[in-house]
């Protein structure tokens, strides 16, 4: 549910940059060959610092000083090893519950605190960060800036440097030029990233074969988010980093990382397991306070006080700036937003003047448990193509929620205003036992005592897939099974 940091006019000032640059060589730091390029390093290090503050008021810096530190040490120690270590790097646990990691030019590194949740130890984060990194030292943002000038494509810089983040924020940073046509960085630069990563984590004490076991419970995560989106019609949300071939089989991968391990310093190397789990014991998971949480059907909302009921077994996805609940076989979706009220007016008014000008049929005003509401039927055009629709507008404190109710068929609207009207009619201020349902869940670190994934399941709040989420934050996908006294995460 949306971040009321997030509900402003305007969600993110306008990044897109006037470069009028003329191109220019310049020695990439890690190649030392001459790349053609339209950016000085000044210029990477002051978009990197402006980008940086849009990246930390969109998505909020987790808080939890002792693990940022963390994070920030063991970025430090890789990056001194890099091949652009005069740079001042800063390293950022961002509040998200996307599983993702990004760089900005000139040093800015970020990692969620939703892929956070599904390493195992220090040096699979090591891993993570010594990609990112990698992204940086090799200038890869920069390159693709240059590359679609070349082309004249005039793609926006930041539509480069948050790859497949899933959420508002990002949305509105990749659409600033319209279509984001270079999402992720293509294989090359991902595979340069990933050598460049292997070798600074072994120059740094860690064992570069961790690369291999961070993208292979990444890949499982890809698996799994695969086969529910398939199952719920949509489209998956992955990390950018990876690629169709597991890296159990990806030769290429494997030969970076048997080159990196002769570069690893004598002794042990640092794995760090009970060290970074002890660190994420208490670590908040999936949806934050802030956004409001989502237990089995229903959205409670601290901050913003209300609570809505969606249709029993429908699909939730509670973004920042909207929820999204999807029928079980994907044939209607239900999107509810919400907006600042600036000027005194009736949900009708308020819902007529923001869909503009279009037919509209079956409107009716309402009253929701004691609060102005107004609802019609009109059409949206959505990936279908156009296809009739139930808007419902309702009136809470200072902010108006508008929930759409889309079919896929398009003859099928009514149909579905079995669901559509009723999940409306619930809204509703938080009474004192619903705000106890607002408070967020949280990783806790356990002994296994001979439990399976089933029985710690049934005892999990999760709402959706709870055997499949706790074997992929334990990298035990799809049917491994607990060691008697392995130190497992659980959700509570």
């Amino acid at each position: 549910m949306p971040n009321t940091r997030l509900w402003r006019t305007s969600l993110l000032p306008l990044l897109l940059l006037t470069l009028l640059l003329t191109g220019a060589c310049a020695t990439n730091p890690v190649s030392g060959e001459q790349d053609i390029v339209f950016m000085s390093e000044e210029q990477e290090l002051a978009l990197g610092r402006q980008t940086h503050a849009e990246i930390i008021d969109a998505f909020g810096e987790y808080d939890d000083p002792e693990l940022q530190r963390y994070v920030n040490d063991i970025g430090k120690r890789l990056a001194a090893q890099s091949h652009r270590p005069e740079l001042i790097y800063r390293f950022t646990v961002l509040d998200s519950a996307d599983i993702n990691a990004f760089a900005l030019p000139g040093g800015y590194i970020y990692i969620t605190r939703g892929l956070l949740a599904y390493l195992n130890s220090e040096a699979e984060m090591a891993a993570v960060l010594g990609h990112e990194i990698g992204h940086v030292t090799a200038r890869h943002s920069v390159q693709q800036y240059s590359a679609a000038q070349m082309a004249n494509i005039g793609a926006t810089l930041t539509a480069i440097f948050v790859p497949g983040m899933n959420n508002q924020a990002a949305g509105s940073l990749m659409n600033i030029a319209g279509t984001a046509i270079l999402r992720g960085y293509g294989r090359e630069h991902e595979l340069q990233a990933d050598r460049l990563g292997a070798e600074y984590m072994a120059q740094s004490g860690y064992d570069p074969e961790k690369i291999l076991d961070v993208l292979g419970v990444l890949k499982d995560q890809q698996v799994y988010a695969q086969k529910i989106a398939e199952r719920e019609g949509r489209e998956p949300q992955t990390y950018h980093g990876l690629f169709a071939t597991h890296p159990d089989n990806d030769t290429r991968l494997q030969e970076i990382v048997g080159t990196a391990r002769t570069l690893r310093t004598p002794g042990e190397p640092l794995i760090g397991r009970d060290a970074f789990l002890e660190l994420i014991d208490g670590l908040v998971y999936g949806d934050s306070e802030k956004d409001g949480i989502v237990r089995d059907s229903s959205l409670y909302h601290a901050d913003l006080g209300f609570a809505l009921d969606f249709p029993a077994g429908w699909r939730i996805d509670n973004q920042p700036s909207q929820v999204i609940a999807t029928a079980p076989d994907g044939g209607a979706l239900l999107v509810l937003s919400a907006q600042d009220l600036n000027k005194r007016t009736s949900p009708g008014d308020y819902l007529r003047k923001n869909l503009g000008s279009g037919s509209t049929s079956a409107a009716e005003d309402l009253t929701i448990n004691g609060l102005p509401a107004h609802t019609l039927r009109t059409s949206v055009r959505t990936q279908w193509g156009q296809r009739p629709a139930r808007y419902t507008t309702l009136f809470f404190r200072d902010k108006a929620y508008t929930l759409i109710g889309i079919s896929r068929d398009a003859d099928a609207v009514g149909a579905h205003d079995d669901a559509f009207l009723p999940a409306m009619r619930s809204f509703r201020e938080l009474d004192a036992d619903e705000r106890q349902l607002a408070q967020e869940l949280r990783l806790r670190i356990v002994a296994a005592n001979d439990r399976d994934y089933a029985e710690l399941a049934a005892e999990s709040p999760l709402a959706y897939y709870a055997e499949e989420q706790l074997r992929l934050l334990n990298g035990d996908y799809p049917d491994a099974r607990p060691a008697p006294e392995q130190r497992l995460k659980i959700v509570e």
